[in-house]
């Protein structure tokens, strides 16, 4: 299944009414365009070059226990991320591997070769109890260089064999080619799948998200989910002070109206070297308005560029962040988002075959017979109604309840090894 990014090849959007096609579910009776997203008509310069390292990796399972986190478990089946995205929070994680944060990310990647057959490897262990795994925490894993290597249809393909629960959060359309494994999956309450759409005016995402899905596109894979009987939810995020704060009701409204039950957001968040980077991209594209946008995050973040505490890094704190609050409230509760919770299924699990190693002669759940459920003792599922929703995979409930952090060294000591391990998510 080719699934196209949505630009066209002369480096412009094809957010143009002539160009959607007239088989688009974003489209009108007569062709014309329903959603009024704006045409970029910008001079876009050429996509660097991408360059594609293979390692073999040691071990794919990240855990962490974020509280405001809905999942304990990730993978990431590549480092790096050819969107380019301008905010990604995974950046610094590039650190680690003698590149820069800037375009060293954007362009120099690293594929985990061997991902599916580590993971496969770990799944197989003694002892192993599945919590919903999620595929690209701390990379977009349907990012263009997936089309090739296909790691991430490869784990999609174990998860089914497995019956393991998994989560997604793209913001390319690329998710659409394995619609026939998703569907299967969210068949046995297995699968959740976020869209990512930060804007609908193509102009902007073009320069904030250079070689991520066009909006129309990402819009597109929601309904295509939808239809296919995969849940999804959109994420407007994140959100930024005078350059998509205004767009959160339209992307809802579009999103609801492309077949999304769910939606969350979080608010921009500027750590280590994301810091200067997004300043040098303001400065550049948004000079009439660059200290305007860094004096409201600094609003938003008790007067500091970036808040790295549990509870109020993704959303922030004071008059603004509760102004955002509530208009995602009144937004969803009169769209009727968020109306369900969904929780995935971890009862299902049944431990994946080693190469060379005879099946099992007895099936348990292809007989009907009742297993324990290993997510906890209160219950078969894990709740996952948003990615900063009511309660995290761990079981504590958000926003109250957090755990106190131990002081500005501590946050950044963790901080660190969680990048090391690539446990930083497209959330923190």
């Amino acid at each position: 299944m080719q699934i196209d990014d949505g630009w066209s090849a002369s480096g412009l959007p094809a957010d143009f009414i002539d160009s959607v096609p007239d088989n688009s579910p974003l489209a009108g009776s007569s062709g014309s365009r329903v959603i009024p997203i704006l045409p970029d008509t910008r001079s876009v310069p050429p996509a660097p070059k991408t360059t594609v390292t293979a390692e073999e990796a040691r071990k794919m399972l990240s855990r962490n226990d974020s509280p405001d986190i809905p999942f304990d478990v990730a993978v990431n089946p590549y480092r790096g991320c050819e969107h380019g995205c301008v905010y990604c929070y995974a950046r610094p994680t590039h650190s680690y591997l003698g590149y820069s944060p800037g375009l060293d990310f954007e362009t120099r990647l690293v594929a985990k070769a061997n991902a599916v057959e580590a993971l496969r490897a770990e799944l197989s262990r003694p002892g192993y109890k599945p919590s919903p795994i999620n595929i690209g925490s701390a990379t977009d894993a349907y990012q263009p260089i997936e089309r090739d290597w296909r790691l991430t249809r490869g784990m999609l393909e174990l998860m089914l064999e497995t019956r393991h629960p998994v989560t997604i959060v793209t913001k390319n359309a690329l998710v659409a080619r394995d619609l026939d494994l998703l569907a299967a999956l969210a068949e046995q309450n297995l699968a959740v799948v976020y869209i990512s759409i930060t804007t609908l005016d193509a102009g902007v995402a073009r320069t904030l998200e250079p070689r991520a899905a066009a909006p129309w596109r990402r819009l597109e894979a929601v309904r295509s989910l939808t239809d296919a009987g995969v849940p999804v939810g959109v994420l407007v995020a994140p959100v930024i002070p005078f350059i998509n704060d205004d767009s959160m009701e339209h992307i809802l409204q579009e999103a609801k109206g492309a077949g999304a039950h769910y939606a969350s957001y979080t608010v921009l968040r500027l750590p280590w070297e994301v810091k200067t980077l997004f300043q040098d991209w303001l400065n550049a594209h948004y000079p009439d308005r660059a200290q305007r946008v860094l004096h409201r995050i600094e609003d938003l973040r008790n007067g500091r560029r970036n808040d790295p505490n549990f509870g109020s890094r993704m959303r922030g704190t004071g008059i603004w962040a509760d102004l955002l609050r509530q208009r995602f409230s009144v937004a969803t509760r009169k769209l009727g988002l968020n109306r369900t919770r969904l929780a995935l299924d971890c009862s299902r699990f049944q431990p994946p075959a080693l190469p060379g190693a005879s099946s099992p002669l007895f099936d348990p759940v292809a007989a009907g017979v009742q297993q324990a459920s290993a997510c906890g003792p209160a219950s078969a599922s894990t709740d996952f109604l948003s990615p900063v929703g009511a309660q995290a995979s761990s079981g504590v409930p958000f926003p109250g309840g957090l755990p106190a952090v131990g002081g500005a060294y501590g946050r950044g000591a963790r901080q660190l090894r969680a990048m090391a391990a690539g446990q930083l998510s497209l959330f923190d």
